[in-house]
């Protein structure tokens, strides 16, 4: 039997799925597309869907994935689950049921253009201190601005759980605003509107950006014509603050799931595969041994190794219905709080109000 499957259109989405010989035939759209198209839509259409975790709320709603504890056993399900990086396998974990497999693993990390700057900040009063020079970037396109937001929180609150009902306290979000608004002062306006994969392609062609202390860590960057470096996220702090990103692939109700499909998901969370095939094929891996691995590091500039530290301490973000439109309204927000210079009192109090209206509202009434 085939099956079709969709995924995102960039080579760390796509490649080493479409290279599987497997059961599935993929189609890609844009990352952003995930976040236009009502994902019961995409699994109307198609057997198989790469999301991220905030969607899960909306799935749910809309009751349109198949819990992958009805397609495989509880014993192959732990041991991907103790064998995955960070929250990687628990972000998909919500109302008792697992509901994707953590084939990609992402959080927002530092990158540098260590050809261009022998700095090396680990805290972000160092990166304020290095943005006064210039060259320095914030991630503050689509809904990186409240991510941007929120991950600094996480650094200054280790105690953090966005997940279930969870918001910064007013005193952790003002110093997070406090962190955030000169850097988002000094941002070369030509970065304001690119989304990580613009950012990284930016900083792996040209001169201008030497550092974005907080952008999704895209492996394929190591080996760009000027190639980019990867490092922890900034202390704020006791901890590296991120918030998770990374990839999973669900089922969907339309899928008539058989042996053929059910071996080929597991290969492709299997060690062997995550350590060979998956990078071999640009794939960011989600297994921890992939990771860890010097032969994979060797071959990708230590982008595991030295980011691995702040992936798992990543922080894993609300799953609610409506929250993909609340970071979307946030992040507008935000951006325009940071422009006009708002009382950040007046910020934190309006994010707040904004979090809460989300948690009463549906993507489809």
């Amino acid at each position: 039997m085939s099956f079709r499957g969709l995924t995102w259109d960039h080579p760390r989405g796509y490649n080493a799925l479409a290279a599987a010989d497997g059961p599935v035939h993929w189609e890609t759209q844009p990352l952003e597309g995930f976040e236009s198209a009502p994902i019961a839509d995409l699994c109307a259409e198609y057997d198989l869907v790469v999301l991220d975790h905030p969607h899960l709320g909306e799935a749910l709603a809309q009751d349109c994935l198949t819990p992958l504890d009805d397609v495989f056993t509880a014993q192959a399900l732990a041991g991907i689950a103790s064998a995955a990086i960070g929250p990687a396998y628990s972000s998909y974990t919500m109302a008792g049921r697992q509901w994707a497999l953590p084939l990609d693993a992402a959080t927002q990390v530092m990158a540098l253009r260590p050809d261009l700057t022998q700095e090396r900040p680990s805290t972000w009063d160092e990166v304020e201190a290095m943005s006064r020079n210039g060259h320095v970037a914030l991630s503050l396109a689509g809904p990186h601005a409240v991510l941007s937001f929120l991950s600094v929180c996480a650094a200054l609150d280790p105690a953090l759980d966005l997940r279930d009902a969870g918001w910064p306290a007013d005193d952790i979000a003002g110093q997070a605003l406090e962190i955030l608004t000169p850097l988002a002062a000094r941002t070369p306006p030509r970065t304001r509107h690119l989304n990580p994969i613009g950012l990284l392609d930016l900083m792996g062609t040209e001169d201008e950006i030497h550092l974005v202390p907080l952008v999704y860590g895209y492996v394929n960057y190591t080996r760009a014509s000027r190639p980019v470096l990867f490092a922890d996220a900034p202390i704020a702090g006791h901890r590296p603050g991120s918030i998770l990103g990374g990839t999973g692939i669900a089922v969907s109700h339309r899928a008539r799931v058989d042996a053929d499909l059910r071996d080929h998901l597991l290969w492709l969370m299997s060690e062997r595969t995550q350590r060979g095939f998956i990078p071999a094929h640009d794939g960011q891996p989600g297994l921890r041994a992939a990771w860890a691995d010097p032969k994979v590091n060797a071959s990708w500039g230590n982008f595991y190794a030295n980011t691995a530290a702040t992936l798992e301490a990543a922080a894993i973000r609300p799953r609610h219905d409506g929250y993909i439109a609340f970071q979307t309204r946030a992040s507008a927000f935000l951006r325009e709080s940071f422009e006009a210079r708002d009382p950040l009192p007046a910020t934190v109090r309006r994010l707040r109000e904004m979090y809460a209206a989300s948690r009463h509202e549906r993507t489809f009434a």
